[in-house]
């Protein structure tokens, strides 16, 4: 708590030097300082031992950095086959899971009002943890690799890239390798 004198014990301000030259405040220093991007990583017990959250967090805040995003928020839940499915077939009418679901909290939705301040928070990415050990298995890369790429592959799409079309995907699989790439270059 800040203490007040009361008027008579206010100190004086200080004697000018020279006339008109009385002593100015500092100048607040300019932040060079990036805003903070924010990754939450929330991962369902069964799978806590597979995932590295750091290196999660790591591969969003790449996406976002090489797209010129930094400063914003998102979250990534890594859970079981049964949630993405059950996701998969209310969010997008397919039945089965998937590797990764994309949740963009930046395009509107039918019914869905965006909470005021949430400008800087992108969305959700849901990665299937066993569907992805599979495909990892089935593609012949490490689990840890395969995680990368779909937290990459995720913010990508909050980011508004898509794959439905052959030029849309070839677009959006070039930045995915070009992140992926410079990740691996600056370890």
């Amino acid at each position: 708590m800040r203490s007040q004198l009361p008027p008579a014990m206010t100190p004086a301000p200080p004697e000018p030097s020279e006339p008109g030259s009385w002593p100015r405040a500092p100048r607040p220093a300019r932040s060079t300082r990036r805003p903070k991007t924010l990754i939450h990583v929330q991962v369902d017990d069964p799978y806590a031992a597979e995932v590295d959250a750091r290196s999660l967090k790591e591969a969003i805040a790449a996406a976002l950095e090489a797209e010129g995003r930094p400063g914003v928020e998102a979250t990534v839940v890594v859970t079981g086959d049964e949630t993405v499915a059950d996701l998969n077939a209310r969010f997008r009418g397919v039945d089965g899971p998937t590797d990764v679901l994309s949740f963009s909290a930046q395009e509107q939705a039918a019914g869905f009002v965006a909470a005021p301040g949430a400008a800087n928070y992108l969305g959700d990415i849901v990665i299937a943890l066993p569907y992805t050990r599979r495909q990892a298995a089935e593609l012949g890369r490490s689990l840890a690799d395969e995680l990368r790429l779909l937290a990459v592959h995720g913010a990508l799409h909050l980011l508004g890239y898509d794959h439905a079309q052959p030029d849309d995907e070839a677009v959006m699989w070039a930045r995915q390798e070009a992140v992926l790439g410079q990740m691996a270059n600056s370890k």
